[in-house]
């Protein structure tokens, strides 16, 4: 698997382009917030000759979200997630308490993840983890054979998600984080939703969250 990471809207949020040989592939937290941002994304697409196939949010905070409607538009593909994220404030509530005007249309998803599902595309399948806290539905998304996983704003380099947004749960979130990330092996690779990648043994050894 291939991995192609952006940086959108004015969160700094990272979107993850997955593909492999096959030319099929997965967007994670797709956070284009303009034009611009989506001719980046487009251009990958186009130069790698890709096929989208699957639109993944690991939570539906606006900036891993507000990019859902660009891709349906273009792509026809609808976002999946947890249930349990439609307990959240629309984009437009949230966009609003942050005083932020962004272009964005709000696209309901098709699919619900469950625990453990497998989610499949060309030769690459990415595991399910639920690890909510920061959001009461947070997915991370791992990869065994790719050594990777995917962890939205559950896990960063040296912190953790904030708990202080809509329904956020410190004491799940850093139950979420102990059993189902940091039991991964040592040598997975972490990629957050903001900031840069670390890994689960480093974070076993450093972060202060879990070291406390």
């Amino acid at each position: 698997m291939k991995i192609e990471q952006f940086e959108f809207n004015p969160v700094a949020v990272n979107t993850y382009l997955l593909y492999d040989e096959t030319g099929e592939a997965a967007l994670i937290d797709c956070g284009i917030s303009n034009k611009r941002e989506f001719d980046m994304l487009e251009s990958s697409l186009r130069t790698n000759r890709l096929t989208l196939k699957i639109l993944l949010n690991t939570h539906l905070h606006f900036d891993h979200a507000s990019g859902n409607g660009f891709i349906y538009e273009k792509y026809g593909v609808k976002p999946q997630y947890d249930k349990r994220e439609d307990e959240m404030p629309s984009l437009r509530t949230q966009i609003a308490s942050f005083g932020l005007k962004l272009q964005y249309e709000s696209v309901q998803g098709e699919h619900f993840i469950e625990e453990e599902e497998l989610i499949c595309f060309g030769n690459t399948t990415l595991k399910a983890l639920s690890t909510p806290g920061h959001s009461p539905g947070s997915l991370s998304f791992y990869s065994e054979k790719d050594n990777c996983v995917f962890t939205g704003d559950a896990l960063f380099r040296g912190s953790i998600g904030r708990t202080d947004l809509w329904k956020g749960d410190y004491a799940a979130l850093i139950r979420s984080v102990k059993t189902k990330l940091l039991s991964l092996p040592d040598e997975t690779i972490v990629y957050p939703g903001h900031g840069p990648s670390t890994s689960v043994k480093r974070e076993k050894q450093y972060n202060p969250y879990i070291n406390h």
